[in-house]
């Protein structure tokens, strides 16, 4: 790699003996790269304050401070540790490299100089550095992509909370899909360019190994640290995994749309009883035994309800959503306890309900973890949610919320304990 005149690379020579500076100076400056010099280490670690260098060259014994010092406080820098050290000694004693491969150095140069040796040494592990660089880069730029894809999704879900069409389950399901084509277009877009950078890389790294066969301990030691062999064969098979998963994913998303009703577009008259219960059942998958836990028992005491006026679609949807928190509640209290401790004390859920002075009244209560008042306070706030990355939306009940109140002229409330589980009260206008 030519380093280009436009970005000229800095090396900051640090040596007490004038002729080695001028020797390595003019030796640099011929191949192009920028010289800064210090005579002792205490001036190379005021002078880095100002203008940090791209690689330092150490002499290791030096008045003061001494090389492996010097080193020692530029590795314990956060501004500095990152700079690439190559010694300068006349020590050929084996334990004096290992102290400085210790301290962090990259390389040694034994004095007397060989200037194609300094320049071979210099270009190579400003090339490894600037490799490094520019796969950080490449790190940072994906990760800044994919946190503003979802911070578009989010967006998008506040416009859905807001439009009239997210009054039905149907068009709720079909909305949430088409917008999980977002950020997965941009995924299924990027995955063969990754490929492609990843397979450049490599076939760069091979081109190192050629042209440099014998890199060195700290390089020989790094490449056996990370099992090299092993990413060559693995990373190939994780993108081939990364783009099964998004062919999945859009897979389900044409699922949805495909498959889910569409609600209507005008209040019926409708059994609540119904609802619940296919709430009930759409979510028996969850509540079913396994090995780590019993079944979940869910009770019905269900009152003598007139039909109600309502958007049906709608109001199953905030069923769902309050019966799958109760259970993802439950789960979370379950946590650390053996099966034959979960059976010994059961956790259910109790669903009720009543027709009381012109209204009635839906109460869905669960002995889950239950929720801090800190919590309780923000659990109808658009996006807010306690789910880890992946295991929930933010928007249930924020748009059970919606439903509720703005939709059917209702009321919600939500009463908790920590550890004592759960309690939403619902009560519709007759």
């Amino acid at each position: 790699m030519m380093l280009s005149n436009a970005h000229p690379e800095t090396i900051l020579i640090v040596d007490d003996n004038p002729n080695n500076l001028d020797v390595l100076s003019e030796a640099l400056a011929l191949a192009d790269l920028d010289v800064a010099v210090a005579t002792s280490g205490e001036a190379a670690l005021k002078q880095l304050k100002y203008v940090p260098p791209s690689l330092i060259l150490l002499d290791v014994m030096m008045p003061g401070i001494n090389g492996f010092e010097t080193c020692e406080r530029l590795k314990a820098d956060p501004s500095t540790q990152d700079i690439p050290i190559i010694f300068m000694t006349a020590l050929a004693d084996p334990i004096d490299k290992v102290r400085g491969f210790n301290l962090g150095a990259v390389d040694y140069i034994t004095k007397p100089f060989q200037q194609e040796e300094v320049l071979a040494r210099v270009r190579t592990h400003l090339k490894l550095r600037h490799l490094t660089q520019t796969l950080e880069q490449q790190v940072a730029d994906r990760t800044a992509a994919l946190s503003q894809s979802l911070q578009d999704l989010k967006q998008a879900h506040i416009q859905l909370i807001n439009s009239e069409k997210m009054s039905m389950l149907g068009n709720l399901m079909a909305g949430v899909a088409h917008e999980i084509n977002n950020p997965v277009g941009c995924l299924n877009g990027n995955i063969n360019p990754a490929r492609n950078y990843i397979e450049d890389l490599l076939h760069l790294i091979d081109l190192y190994e050629a042209q440099f066969p014998d890199p060195g301990p700290t390089i020989s030691e790094e490449i056996e640290a990370i099992d090299l062999d092993y990413i060559r064969e693995d990373l190939p098979k994780l993108i081939d995994s990364m783009a099964l998963g998004i062919n999945r994913i859009k897979e389900i998303s044409a699922s949805l749309r495909t498959f889910v009703r569409a609600d209507t577009d005008e209040k019926v008259n409708f059994d609540l009883h119904e609802g619940l219960n296919s709430a009930v059942l759409i979510l028996r998958h969850r509540l079913k035994a396994n090995e780590h836990h019993p079944a979940i028992e869910v009770k019905t005491d269900y009152g003598q309800l007139p039909p109600l006026h309502c958007f049906p679609g709608q109001l199953n949807q905030v069923f769902i959503n309050l019966l799958a928190n109760a259970v993802d509640a439950i789960d979370e209290a379950n946590q650390g306890k053996t099966y034959a401790e979960i059976k010994e004390n059961p956790k259910g859920i109790a669903i009720q309900t009543a027709a009381q002075n012109d209204q009635i009244v839906i109460i869905i209560k669960d002995q889950g973890h239950g929720m801090t008042p800190e919590i309780q306070a923000r659990i109808f706030d658009h996006l807010f949610t306690t789910k880890a990355v992946g295991q929930g939306t933010g928007l249930g009940l924020s748009i059970a919320h919606q439903i509720i109140v703005e939709r059917h002229g209702g009321t919600i409330a939500c009463q908790s304990e920590l550890g004592q589980g759960t309690t939403f009260t619902i009560a519709l206008p007759i």
